[in-house]
This record gives structure tokens, sequence and C-alpha cells, in this order.
């Protein structure tokens, strides 16, 4: 295996092209990638952080020739980023050049059914998340819940049990951390626990740091599509302990998907039929978006192509597109050698299969300028011509650095070597579409291969100022069609699509769908397209209307089995508020009334009576305990809110005095209760405490968390529809903007904000 070497130190040369980042680029890099010191104060300018990553990957060939012209390669990776052409993961943007060097994105550790080897991965998976990674896991090694335990003579708690732990690890990880960690559980379709894990998102509270997905086998698509059961295997000792239905089971995931999102699924057999190293194990798990399968042990490098800066006089330049796959390959590969590792098995089952994951960013831009719509046929072709050019082109390039430094070393062993062992291939995967969430907003294109997620957006300053962000390809194609507008931009931005804007010309109308204009059916083509194409997996989101049912979802899923997609995952627009605002309340059996009664018509602001009775809330926030009484009348109508903050003094304590003046304000005029916890409960701020079901994200949230404590304890039970995930879906945790589901994640594209890092 190789040995690192000390590499020739590159100054930075005396001049280097600007890079051509946009202003909100600017912020973004400013936020999550420049240097800074101990104060926040930012240290290095964007062309020192590209030269920074650009010198530090090229150096890696001093360990292959040490003769080799560094820093005329460090030259061509700068201007390669600098041009916005190619990306590579928020990782290797971060760390690169610096003590921590941890370059890699994706990660997959394995979990046997052990305690020993349950609690390894727990502490193996704490320094991935501190070193910027994010992690998958199957838990489907785990034996049942209540199966039996022979060494304690007790019963097992199963792995919906155990997933709990993982997740309360990666909390408390991120609240010290740059990138928050993100996770992905896998349990397979034949697992008996498989119904309970369909359903644990029922309950939006719990799992925040994980995605779920079911691993779905041939044997269970077969039996579905006969309308049968198949086995359900206790991993324990292979046994079968009982057949479920299968259209049964899959209705439920197709219900939850519907619900929630989630989970996803991810078709086993056919990432393990297209497994490039089955001799080295089998693929149990994906990184936390489902884009890379990998093995136990295994990272991935990830970069992303630019295909918005691949046209030329209307056509698609694939010469420009050839060279820079060709060197982002040689990038990449450097990646595998310099990066510094989390861990030691990591690094030596990395190096034996080398695996990179080149992708693209920008398609929904090619589309536009080629003046080609999404939804249509010429979309689902382009998609597969161009991925297919680049896929044969990273393996050419991989080749040629296999024949220059020798193959992946698993290479007699792999489905290339017995193809073609005089072609020595140099990485095992070339390919992969990851969701590139923040890093195109970098290089100013859209995501993935997502559509455009708006032509046009609000974004609220800190001023309460409204700014209009527009698409500059509509503004200047508007412009020069001669329909352009403020109040249009405004128009758009508030109706959150072109769709049924008379005075846009119809040809425009389709030119710049959005997501929301596209049918799922249309989603799932373009995956599929890129998918033929992909060694690895797509990273993407279907997205669905809020009116869309459960049939619509269940087509889905099977068009995209039939189409040959690796996983699928879903999103219903406005879903998960839905879900919290709608659990419990379809079921009226045993439901308590409410305490507060239906206020009258005309609000009458009651008078206050002398005396008043009510309970105080103690509540840990970043600025300190809070206390929060909350008082009632005769009638045991809420009538006021009173709240202290330990010594926080100054605007925190003003701005709770304020709240809790409204909140009295609003309850002596007859308002409810509800629509106030609605408002102010997940709102964030810099200074979030606790984990689980006691974080607090702010002093607002705390408010609301007492006023829901305190109708569930006067009411006597547990009100599912108060009940908030803190989850990150509606507004942005960082700057309130919206947060759009893409590529299998959710992303702000205002400060970059990305759920999964």
């Amino acid at each position: 295996m190789l040995q690192k070497a000390s590499a020739p130190e590159i100054k930075l040369p005396a001049k280097l092209a600007k890079p051509k980042f946009s202003a909100n680029a600017m912020t973004v890099l400013k936020r999550r990638y420049l240097k800074k010191d101990e104060q926040g104060k930012v240290l290095e300018t964007p062309q020192r952080m590209l030269w920074r990553v650009a010198s530090t990957v090229a150096a890696a060939d001093h360990f292959y020739e040490p003769m080799a012209d560094i820093r005329a390669l460090a030259l061509k990776f700068y201007n390669l980023m600098a041009e916005l052409d190619f990306m590579p993961n928020s990782p290797t943007l971060m760390n690169a050049g610096r003590k921590l060097g941890q370059l890699s994105a994706c990660f997959v550790l394995p979990i046997e059914d052990s305690m020993p080897s349950i609690f390894e991965a727990v502490k193996q998976t704490a320094l991935i998340h501190q070193s910027g990674g994010g992690t998958g896991f199957s838990f489907s090694r785990i034996r049942p819940k209540n199966d039996v335990v022979h060494s304690t003579k007790g019963i097992s708690s199963g792995p919906l049990s155990f997933m709990s732990v993982f997740d309360c690890a990666t909390e408390t990880i991120k609240q010290g951390g740059t990138r928050r960690g993100a996770n992905m559980a896998i349990l397979r379709v034949d697992h008996p626990d498989i119904m309970d894990f369909i359903k644990i998102k029922s309950d939006l509270k719990v799992l925040h740091n994980f995605n779920l997905s079911v691993a779905i086998t041939d044997d269970f698509m077969r039996a579905l599509a006969e309308n049968g059961d198949y086995p359900l295997i206790n991993p324990r000792n292979n046994e079968v302990v009982r057949h479920q239905n299968a259209p049964k089971l899959f209705r439920q995931i197709v219900k939850q998907a519907w619900l929630s999102g989630e989970p996803g699924i991810v078709f086993i057999d056919r990432i393990n039929a297209e497994n490039p190293t089955p001799a080295a194990g089998e693929i149990e798990s994906t990184n936390p978006c489902g884009e890379q399968p990998l093995l136990p042990y295994e990272s991935c490098n990830l970069g992303s192509i630019n295909l918005a800066n691949m046209v030329l006089d209307g056509k698609i330049d694939y010469q420009r597109l050839g060279d820079c796959v060709d060197t982002a390959v040689h990038f990449l590969d450097n990646v595998v050698d310099i990066n510094k590792y989390p861990l030691a098995e990591i690094e030596r089952v990395t190096k034996l299969n080398r695996k990179i994951g080149l992708g693209v960013m920008g398609f929904a831009d090619l589309l536009v300028q080629l003046e080609i719509p999404y939804s249509s046929s010429e979309a689902v072709a382009l998609a597969e011509e161009v991925m297919q050019f680049i896929d044969e082109r990273a393996l050419n390039a991989s080749i040629g650095l296999g024949r220059a430094r020798g193959s992946f070393p698993n290479f007699p062993e792999s489905v290339y070597g017995r193809r073609d062992p005089a072609s020595p291939v140099r990485n095992a995967t070339r390919t992969t579409i990851a969701p590139t969430g923040t890093i195109s907003i970098l290089a100013g294109c859209s995501s993935g291969v997502e559509p455009l997620f708006a032509v046009a957006f609000l974004r609220r300053v800190m001023d309460n100022d409204e700014l209009f962000e527009v698409n500059p390809r509509f503004e200047q194609t508007a412009k020069q069609e001669g329909f352009y507008s403020h109040e249009l931009v405004k128009q758009i931005a508030h109706h959150g699509t072109l769709a049924g804007i008379e005075e846009i010309p119809l040809k425009y109308r389709r030119i710049f769908e959005t997501a929301h204009d596209i049918t799922p059916e249309n989603h799932i083509e373009i995956q599929a397209a890129f998918q033929r194409h992909t060694n690895n997996a797509v990273s993407k989101t279907i997205n669905f209307p809020h009116d869309a049912n459960e049939e619509d979802v269940r087509r889905a899923y099977l068009l995209a089995y039939e189409l040959g997609c690796k996983g699928v995952t879903i999103y219903r627009d406005g879903c998960r508020e839905n879900q919290v605002l709608n659990i419990g309340k379809t079921d009226k059996k045993g439901a308590a009334a409410a305490v507060t009664p239906v206020p009258p018509q005309k609000p009458v602001k009651r008078d206050r009576p002398a005396m008043l009775t009510g309970c105080t809330y103690q509540m840990t926030t970043g600025c300190g305990p809070m206390y929060v009484t909350i008082n009632q009348d005769e009638e045991k109508r809420l009538f006021e809110l009173f709240n202290t903050v330990g010594k926080a003094g100054g605007c925190a304590a003003s701005q709770c005095e304020a709240i809790g003046r409204l909140v009295s304000l609003a309850w002596r005029s007859g308002m409810a209760p509800e629509p106030m916890i609605k408002q102010m409960i997940g709102i964030s701020c810099h200074k979030p405490a606790g984990f689980g079901e006691n974080k607090v994200t702010s002093c607002a949230d705390a408010i609301a968390q007492a006023i829901r404590r305190h109708l569930e304890m006067t009411n006597g039970h547990r009100d599912q529809s108060l009940a908030e995930a803190n989850n990150i879906f509606g507004a942005c945790p960082e700057c309130g903007g919206v947060i759009e589901h893409e590529g299998g994640c959710c992303v702000c594209h205002a400060c970059g904000y990305s759920e999964c890092g």
C-alpha cells in the first residue's frame, strides 16, 4: 500500500485568476469554508482557499513521480475550480491543507449483532462526524425485538432501540461542529422488525439525524407482483420467523412516505448485482443521501462538474466537458492518497478499491440554455447522452491513471479484472450523482440533476427588507423578450412557478418550469436516464404536489423499479407540516376534550382578576435557565404568561418579555394557544441547548415548549397535534430562508445550509 511521503510545499503564485463567485456564493464561503481565527474573523480570500485545496491535492502526484511539476498541476486544478467548472465535495474544500485533513463526505460502517460491535460503531461514528463526514449503516444484522439473548438469558431490544443511541450521539457531536453529522439507517425488507422500522417516523420527534430507507429485495418485488407472501428471517440464525404479505407491507411503505417523505427505498439486490468488487464483500448500506453504496469501512470522495458551463454556440461543448472529466478524475484519485482518514481501517479498505464519485450539477441550467423543457423526452435523451459521455470518459481517464500508477489492489478479483486484465482500472467506481446542495451555490448553478427550484424567490434580510432573487437566465430572457418587470418578479416569487402567468409566453413557461411543474413520472425518467450510465447511484428527490394520493406514490415506486433506478426518495409538498397538524385527529376514539374553549367570534379583552393560579416551568436555553409562568382564570382558560431568562439581560430578556406580553394579550382576547405554539416552536438561534426531546433551539422555542407542556399536563394526555420534531422542514434553522427538498436532502439556497452537511 502506498505510504505517504513528505510533499513539497507549493507557494501561492503572485497572480491567480479571480474566482467567479457570486455575492451569494461569497456569503456561503465566509460562513462555511474560509479559514477563520478563534474570534470568527475570516483569514483567507477565496483565491487562497482554492489554492490551498488545489496545491494540497496536486501534491499527491509527488508520491508517484518525484520530479512531477506539482505547481503546474495545482494551477490546472485551481483554474478548474475558479472557472466554476468543477467543485469537490464540501469536506475537501473545508479541510484540504488544514490540520484536520479529512476530505471525504461518505462513509459506511458495519454493525454486527453484538454489544461490542454496536458501541464500537457508535464511537467510530462520533469520530467520523467530528471530522465532517456522514455515515450509513445497515441495522439488518441485529436480531429482532424480543428475540432471545443467550449470554444474559434475556431478550433483545431490537435494531430500532440502537438507532436512537446513534441518533443521540450524533446530536451531541454536532453541537460543536461546523458541519452537522448525518446518518442513513437501512433495514432489509425481510427483517422481522421491518414494519416497526417503516412506521417509526410517524412520530416526527424521533431520529432527527437519520434518513431511513428500506432495502428492497428482488424476492420481495416478485412476491409483490404475485400479490403473495414472503419470509421474514431472523438474522441471528437465518431461520424463517413468519411470512409477511408483500402488498400489505408495501402499502405501509407508501403510506409513510406519503405522510412524511420517509422511509425511502433502495433496491439492494440491484445494487449488489452491479457491485464492482463482489469478492471484497456485499454492499448493505449507502451514505446519508443514498447516492453512494459502499462496503463496510469504505469511504468515497465526490465532486461535480457544472454542466451550465459546458455550452458553446447553443450546443454542448464536449471538448471542454471531456477535458474537465479527465482533470476531475485525476483530482479525485489524488484525494484518495492525500486524505487523512478518521480510522485506519477506513484508509485500508478505501485504498483497496479507490472509489471516486464524479457527478454533475447545473443540469437544469443546461436545459434552459438549450431551450429544452425538463419534462420533455428531449431532456431524458440528453441526460442519458451527457452521462454516457462522462461515464465513458471517466473510465478511460481511470484506465490511463491505472497504467501509470497501477490498478486498485482489488482489481484482479473485480468484474474489471476478469473482463479485461490488460486495462488496469485505477478506481473501482468513477461516477456518482450527488445532491450538491451547497457546492452548487458556490458554482452559481442548479443543484445536481434537479429541476430549477424556483425562478424567483423572496429573501428577507436582517432589517426585514424584501429582496427578490431572480434566476439570471430568466431575467436576461425576459428583458430580451420585453416582458420583464419588478411586478412580474414579485408575482413569480409569491406564486412559486410560472404556470398560469399569462404575460409570460408559453414557450418560456415550459423552458423555465420548476420542480412542482413536473410530474413524478418526469422526475423518475430523468433519474433513470442518469442512472443508466452512473456506476454508483443517483441522489434525487421525486416531488409530489400536496394533493397527490398514496396511489400516485405507489405508481412512482413501481416505475422507478421498472426503469432501473437503484433507489427512490419522494417528498410530497407540505407533508411534514400536514403530519404534525393531523396525526391523532383522524381516530377520535379516546380523544380528550380540549381545556381551552372555542374563542368568541369577536375578540374581547378580558379584565385581569385579583388572583390567578398557574404553574412555572423551568426550561434550559442557550441564554441560561428560563422560568415560564402560565396563569389561567377560574374557568381554566389560559390568561397570561410571564418569563424570566437567567442572567441574559439585554436583548434576550427584552425580547422574551415582549413575547410574554403579546401571548398574554392574545389569550386575554380569546386566541387559542395551539397556533402560537406552531408559530414559535422550532425557531432557531445561534445558541441552542440540549438534544433529543430536551432540545431547545431558542428562547422563543422554550416558551412554546412550556405552553405545550402546560396543555399536556392540564389535559392529562400528550397531544400529538402539538408535537414538534424540531426538524428543519419549512424554514432554514440558520437564516430563516426557504428549505427545498433536493437530491434526497434538504437545502437552503439562501445561506448554503444542508441537512446532510
